[in-house]
């Protein structure tokens, strides 16, 4: 059997994204990602809503669908439920997931339906040309708040915390390698796994995440979580994070080595700390797999549903449904 590539993952079609943009780093990523496992380019679909991160399925060399403005996790969850054999990945941005789509994002994150889902976050309307977005700062001067935004943004991580997601992980589009572990994490969970991509927009939002994700800025302001591992950032290594009755607090890994906590994604402490400390400059921003839960999932559920109703009342029958039950004749 041939060894699959990174090429042939890669669709023909010409990628029509602005050059500079991040989106060909998440692109590359996930292109890297599914060739490190393998995947099956029959069994792989990738399903979007609109806006620029949504042209995604068109140059992948898989299934997709290009949908409706927030509806792709309505649209994937249909096709879980008739194809559980096939791996899904949802593809969407701030504004269709977080506004558009936001009963669609909170429901699929709620049910626990199998499938992946990648938030391509720049704060930004991008394919309209720049208005401002769910997730912008309170001030950000875009063409529909020229006078700076007074709205207060969502978090994605707090709002998937919120809707019961079992799989929360974060990354950003200067780290190819480290988005492509974060995908291959998620493409083990069983069940909704939601991935938040600090995503820069080169012509409407550049550098909204330099402050973090710079390579000169992000030892100090960015930690990289690891399940098992030290919570430790900075040049040397030198700073750490110690949790003291639930809440995290900097240390120094120098002078208090043994009190730098062991990161444990099942432990609610270190996600709601995160979340807690998000707007926080003297914390760092955490990336990589920031909680994961095993639960029971809407799309087994129904399946034993569908099965055991078939055991007590045998296979269904359309027309006998259509027609008991009490029924009217409107009459002229």
């Amino acid at each position: 059997m041939k060894t699959l590539t990174k090429k042939d993952y890669a669709s023909d079609l010409e990628v029509r994204w602005c050059p500079g943009c991040g989106d060909y780093a998440i692109l590359n990523a996930v292109q890297k990602a599914l060739a490190d496992l393998q995947a099956p380019r029959e069994k792989t679909v990738f399903i979007s809503g609109i806006g620029c991160s949504s042209r995604f399925p068109y140059y992948m060399n898989t299934y997709g669908f290009h949908t409706i403005h927030g509806r792709a996790p309505a649209i994937a969850t249909g096709l879980r439920l008739v194809r559980p054999d096939l791996d899904i990945w949802v593809i969407t941005g701030d504004g269709d997931a977080l506004s558009i789509g936001g009963n669609h994002f909170i429901h699929v994150l709620r049910r626990n339906i199998n499938m992946k889902i990648i938030l391509f976050n720049n704060q930004i309307y991008g394919l309209t040309k720049g208005q401002y977005s769910p997730t912008s700062k309170i001030g950000t001067i875009s063409k529909t708040t020229p006078e700076g935004s007074i709205d207060n943004p969502f978090s994605p991580v707090k709002l998937a915390f919120g809707s019961g997601a079992t799989f929360i992980a974060r990354t950003h589009d200067k780290d190819i390698p480290h988005m492509e572990e974060v995908f291959k994490l998620a493409h083990q969970h069983k069940g909704t796994a939601f991935i938040e991509v600090l995503q820069n927009c080169v012509i409407f939002n550049d550098g909204v995440y330099d402050e973090i994700t710079e390579k000169q800025n992000r030892i100090e302001r960015m930690i990289y979580v690891e399940e098992g591992k030290k919570l430790l950032f900075g040049k040397d290594q030198e700073k750490g994070l110690e949790l003291v009755n639930h809440e995290l607090r900097v240390i120094s890994a120098v002078d208090e080595p043994e009190k730098v906590a062991i990161y444990d994604p099942q432990d609610d402490n270190f996600i709601l700390n995160f979340i807690k400390h998000e707007n926080n400059p003297n914390f760092p921003v955490a990336v990589g797999v920031l909680y994961k839960q095993n639960r029971n999932r809407f799309d087994e559920d129904l399946e034993n549903l569908i099965q055991t109703s078939r055991q007590k009342k045998g296979e269904p029958d359309l027309h006998q449904i259509l027609y008991s039950g009490e029924k009217w004749e409107i009459k002229d």
